[in-house]
């Protein structure tokens, strides 16, 4: 009897394997599923064509291809985002996924910076071997990272020039990507749509809790307060140095309480957001702590996360092509190298300035405007509620 169970276990088992195997043959591999033959034959390396194989050629074609890769999964999550923001009036519900799609842009960025590290085990000698195979191919030729560039919002009229022209030139010769540049420069960015969304934030109306009318008193009062205290100080040198920093901030608060200084800054470039936007902004980082601000606000921090990332992408970019290349005035796709990316480093590349200088128009937490009783019951989660009970309240009457 035993015997017979183990041949029986023993056939069970190879008739198990067989329709593994066949399933395996129905179905797709790993190799075929990850495109592996494709992507691991696409190391084409001039170098070893020449027959003057150089070593690190190899790592510099797989970390660029790296970069591309990622900045495709970038792109396709600015995308999906961009997407469920493009509404009239988002739904709340999608914030979440907004979060966390915003979260991995931000892990990607992270990931990103560090891989210049590896990189930068290849010396500048090293580089020099081969770098005389890439003219005129340049990494300003990525249409990738120009497409993320303007999908975040990065604007044409506050780029640097390269060679004194506009950076599509480099593809010129190529109609599709050209075409694919100009859609993304005229669809709506992310920035845009982020704008039209902090526009509508909840106690923004006028006819209703009027937050910035409420702001702007509670500054006033606050630099009043500071005036008093001036006033009070009885060494001069003190009280001219308080007395200068209080007229420097109302000044700063001046530009943004003042809607044509306001237009003013954003057609120098120094800021990017609407007035309005720039009013729910400073709303919902006040207001942080409300229910219904709380994924706002963390929306905004991860804003903030992509574009210090973005920077810090640049620079870690800036310091390698230094140490490898020194200040030559001539990149390998004739850029003046160096020079040219130090200059992305300004904030005229920084897609949410606004957001990074909103700590200069905060008030401490005892002068914030109370919220009323309708607004507080608005930013809480209780007329959601209320609002879905409601529905299904009518849909049950309609059964």
């Amino acid at each position: 009897m035993e015997g017979n169970s183990s041949n029986i276990k023993a056939e069970d088992d190879l008739l198990g394997a067989q329709a593994g195997l066949n399933l395996m043959e129905q179905g797709v591999t790993y190799k075929d599923y990850l495109q592996l033959e494709k992507i691991l034959k696409a190391q084409k390396m001039i170098s070893e064509e020449q027959k003057k194989l150089v070593h690190d050629e190899h790592l510099f074609i797989i970390t660029h291809q790296a970069y591309e890769l990622w900045f495709k999964q970038i792109i396709f999550e600015l995308d999906s985002i961009r997407a469920l923001f493009n509404t009239v009036e988002l739904d709340e519900s999608k914030m979440l996924e907004i979060i966390k799609r915003t979260q991995r842009i931000v892990l990607v960025l992270k990931l990103l910076v560090d891989q210049v590290m590896i990189l930068e085990t290849m010396t500048p000698l090293d580089f020099m071997e081969f770098r005389h195979y890439l003219s005129p191919a340049s990494g300003f030729q990525s249409l990738q990272f120009r497409l993320l560039e303007n999908k975040l919002g990065v604007k044409q009229e506050l780029r640097s020039k390269y060679g004194q022209s506009n950076y599509v030139k480099v593809f010129g010769k190529d109609p599709n990507d050209v075409e694919l540049l100009r859609k993304s420069e005229e669809e709506p960015s992310l920035c845009d749509l982020v704008q039209l969304w902090l526009e509508r934030t909840p106690g923004l109306e006028e006819d209703g809790f009027d937050f910035w009318r409420k702001f702007q008193n509670a500054v006033r009062t606050m630099l009043n307060q500071q005036r008093e205290v001036a006033e009070l100080e009885s060494d001069p040198t003190i009280k001219q140095g308080v007395e200068m920093n209080i007229k420097k901030s109302m000044e700063q608060f001046e530009s943004v309480f003042n809607v044509g200084l306001h237009e003013q800054l954003r057609v120098r470039g120094d800021r990017r957001f609407s007035h309005k936007a720039f009013q729910g902004a400073i709303m919902i980082t006040l207001y942080r702590d409300e229910p219904r601000f709380n994924q706002p606000h963390q929306l905004l921090q991860n804003l903030m996360d992509i574009d210090s990332l973005m920077t810090k992408w640049r620079y870690n970019h800036v310091m390698m092509v230094q140490r490898m290349i020194g200040s030559q005035q001539l990149g390998t796709g004739g850029s003046s190298g160096y020079h040219y990316l130090r200059s992305t480093l300004s904030d005229r590349y920084k897609v949410f300035l606004d957001l990074f200088n909103l700590s200069t128009f905060l008030v401490p937490r005892d002068m914030i405007p109370p919220l009323s009783k309708i607004m507080k019951s608005r930013l809480s989660r209780m007329e959601e509620q209320k609002a879905l009970r409601n529905l299904k309240n009518t849909a049950e009457d309609e059964d």
